[in-house]
C-alpha cells in the first residue's frame, strides 16, 4: 500500500479545516450494554438480560462456564440457563459465547436440546477432587459449583488447556495434546481415571456439530461494532464479589466477573463500552461459605430465603440471606462503574416491619473507609445499619412509580442517594414483561409523552394561528398571510396538517438588523440556515455535519469525540 500526499491535498483540508467541515476522526462504532452482578450472584441477571434483549441485536456471554445459573419464564415456561446467554429465547437476535468462557461440550448441547478454553468431563472431576482434598487437609472447603470452571482455567493459565479451535483444527495433534493434558492431572491426583479413548470418541462428533457456529471472535466482534448499528448486549455470569481478582478471595469464582472481564472476553476495546448496568436484591444472599457480614442467621433469614426462593439454579443448594449490604454494592459500583442499578426482589420485603440496611463497616468501634480485602478482617468488621419502616403493603402489583408506598419509596432513594447511582428498575419477579421500572420500557414512555406533547403543541399553535392560514384546513402547504408574513418570517411552525414547516421567506422582515442572539451587534453575513434569521459573527458557527452556517441558538457542541464538534439542529438529530 502506498500513499500519496500533495500540496494540493494540503490546501484542501485546510480550507476545509477554515470552513468548519466535520474533521476525521477515530469512529468508535456501537457501544455494548452490559449486564453485570452487583452481589455475590443470583441478582436476577438473567431477567434483566431477558428484557433487554428482546430489542437486542446480538446477546453475548463473557466469562465463567456452566456454573452460571439464570432463570427466565416466557409465557408460563420456565428456561434455566447455564452456559448459553438468556437472550437465546429471542429469535431476532445473534447469541455468541466469547474466547473469556469455558464451555463443557457435553452440557452445551444438552442445554440446546432441552430448551472457549473447554472444560472436559474430567475437569470437573478434579473439581471434586480439590474440594475433597481442601476438607481434608484444611478443615474446610471453598464451596465450588464442581463443574470443572477452577480447573479449566487453572489449564488456561498453566497454557496446557485446549481451546475449540484446536479442537476443530488437526485432529491428531489435538488427541496428543488431550493425552497430555490428562496426564498431568493424573500425576497429581492418581485415583483419576479417565476413558481417553471413549472421551475423544465423543469430542470428535462434538465437533462436527460445533463447527457451523464457530467463528473468529475477534474479527466477527469487530465487523459488529463497526458495521451497521447493532443493539450488543453482554451478560455477566457471577457477580463482583465473586471476581477472582476484586471479590472475596478466596472464596470466589476463576473468572473476572467485572467490566474488564467483557474486553478480554469478547475483545471488545474500553471505548466500545456503553452502559453498565449493576443488578442487585433489595436484600444479600451468598451461596456456599465464606464471609458474609449483614447474613441473618435467625427468622429474618429464614424469611427471606423462603419467600424470596433462595435456592440455587446451578447447585441447588439454599442461599444464606441477610440485609441489604451497600458497602459491597458501592465497592462493586467503584470497580465497573454503573450507569444505573435494577433493584430485584423488592416485593420480597413486603411482609417486614422494620428493614435494616448496612452502609458502613466498623472495626475495633472504628468506621473502615473502604471494603476490606482481608478476609479474616471481614469476618471481625461489625455492620452499621440504617433502620426503615416497613410498609406493610402488597406491592407485587405495582407497575408505576406511583403505586408503590411512600415508604418503598423512601427505601429505594436512600438506596440510590448511598451509592452514587440512579436505580433504572425495580421489584423484576421472574416471568418476562413483569418488570417494573422507569428505565427499560422508558422508549414506550417516551414516545408516548412525544406524542401527547405534539397533540398539546399542535391544538395550540391550530388554535393560536388559525386565524392567519390561508387555503383549506387540511392543505398540504399552508401559507401565512396578511401581517403574518412579517410576525411568521424566520420561524419553524407546526403547520394545519400537523407538519413542521419553515414560514415562507417573502414578505417584510420580521428581525431587527441586529443580531438574534445577542441583540447587540448587527448581523453580518448570511442568515441562519436553520431559523433564517441573521446573527453576528460572535454568535454564528459553521456545522460541522452540513456546513452550513447556524445560530449558536440552532446548533450544538458535540464533546463525545476526540474533537469538540458543532452540529446544527439538523445534523445533531
Amino acid at each position: 500500500m502506498s500513499l500519496s500526499w500533495s500540496s494540493k491535498d494540503h490546501k484542501n483540508t485546510s480550507q476545509s479545516a477554515a470552513a468548519g467541515q466535520k474533521r476525521l476522526r477515530n469512529d468508535a462504532g456501537n457501544k455494548v450494554t452490559v449486564v453485570l452482578g452487583a452481589q455475590w450472584g443470583d441478582e436476577g441477571k438473567g431477567k434483566v438480560v431477558d428484557l433487554l434483549a428482546t430489542e437486542a441485536d446480538m446477546v453475548c456471554r463473557c466469562q465463567g462456564g456452566n456454573n452460571a445459573g439464570h432463570t427466565v419464564v416466557v409465557d408460563g415456561k420456565e428456561y434455566d440457563f447455564h452456559l448459553l446467554p438468556s437472550g437465546i429465547i429471542n429469535s431476532k437476535s445473534i447469541s455468541m459465547i466469547g474466547n473469556g468462557v469455558v464451555i463443557h461440550l457435553p452440557g452445551l448441547f444438552e442445554e440446546g436440546d432441552k430448551n472457549d478454553k473447554k472444560v472436559f468431563d474430567f475437569h470437573q472431576v478434579v473439581d471434586g477432587l480439590q474440594e475433597t482434598e481442601r476438607q481434608a487437609t484444611e478443615g474446610k472447603n471453598i464451596g465450588t459449583t464442581k463443574k470443572g470452571i477452577g480447573p479449566a482455567y487453572s489449564s488456561k493459565a498453566s497454557r496446557t488447556g485446549l481451546r475449540v479451535c484446536d479442537l476443530l483444527g488437526d485432529y491428531k495433534d489435538f488427541s496428543t495434546r488431550f493425552k497430555n493434558l490428562v496426564h498431568q492431572y493424573q500425576s497429581m491426583y492418581p485415583s483419576l481415571t479417565v476413558d481417553v479413548e471413549d472421551q475423544l470418541k465423543k469430542l470428535k462428533e462434538y465437533a462436527e456439530r460445533l463447527r457451523p457456529m464457530v467463528r473468529d471472535g475477534v474479527y466477527y466482534m469487530y465487523e459488529a461494532l463497526h458495521g451497521a448499528p447493532k443493539k450488543i448486549l453482554v451478560e455477566g455470569a457471577n457477580a463482583a464479589l465473586l471476581d477472582i481478582d476484586f471479590g472475596t478471595y478466596p472464596f470466589v469464582t476463576s473468572s473476572n466477573c467485572t467490566v474488564g472481564g467483557v474486553c478480554t472476553g469478547l475483545g471488545i476495546p474500553p471505548l466500545n463500552i456503553g452502559d453498565v448496568f449493576g443488578v442487585a436484591k433489595a436484600y444479600t444472599t451468598r451461596v456456599g461459605i465464606g464471609a458474609f457480614p449483614t447474613e441473618q442467621l435467625n427468622a429474618v433469614g429464614e424469611l427471606l430465603q423462603t419467600r424470596g426462593h433462595e435456592v440455587g439454579v446451578t447447585t441447588g443448594r439454599k442461599r444464606r440471606c441477610g440485609w441489604l449490604d451497600l458497602v459491597i454494592v458501592r465497592y462493586a459500583h467503584m470497580i465497573n462503574g454503573f450507569t444505573a442499578i435494577a433493584l430485584t426482589k423488592l416485593d420480597i420485603l413486603d411482609v417486614l416491619d422494620e428493614i435494616k440496611v448496612g452502609v458502613a463497616y466498623k472495626l475495633n468501634g472504628k468506621r473502615i473507609p473502604h471494603f476490606p480485602a482481608n478476609m479474616d478482617v471481614l469476618h471481625k468488621v461489625e455492620v452499621e445499619y440504617e433502620t426503615f419502616p416497613g410498609w406493610k403493603t402488597d406491592t407485587s402489583a405495582a407497575r408505576k412509580w406511583n403505586d408503590l408506598p411512600a415508604k418503598a419509596q423512601n427505601y429505594i432513594r436512600f438506596i440510590e442517594n448511598h451509592i452514587g447511582v440512579p436505580i433504572k428498575w425495580y421489584k423484576i419477579h421472574i416471568g418476562q414483561k413483569e418488570l417494573n421500572n422507569y428505565g427499560v420500557f422508558g422508549n414506550k414512555y417516551r414516545q408516548e409523552i412525544y406524542d401527547k406533547t405534539k397533540n398539546l403543541l399542535f391544538n395550540g399553535a391550530k388554535a393560536v394561528m388559525g386565524k392567519i392560514w390561508t387555503g383549506e384546513e387540511k392543505g398540504s402547504d399552508p401559507q401565512p398571510c396578511g401581517e403574518a408574513h412579517a410576525l411568521l418570517r424566520g420561524q419553524t411552525l407546526i403547520g394545519q396538517d400537523g407538519r413542521l414547516t419553515r414560514a415562507a421567506a417573502q414578505g417584510a422582515p420580521a428581525a431587527s438588523p441586529g443580531c438574534c442572539v445577542c441583540q447587540r451587534s448587527p448581523a453580518s453575513g448570511a442568515p441562519c440556515s436553520q431559523c433564517e434569521r441573521p446573527a453576528c459573527s460572535s454568535c454564528s458557527r459553521q456545522c460541522s455535519g452540513c456546513s452550513g452556517l447556524c445560530c449558536s441558538v440552532c446548533s450544538v457542541i458535540d464533546y463525545s469525540g476526540p474533537y469538540d464538534e458543532v452540529l446544527c439542529c439538523s445534523c445533531s438529530t
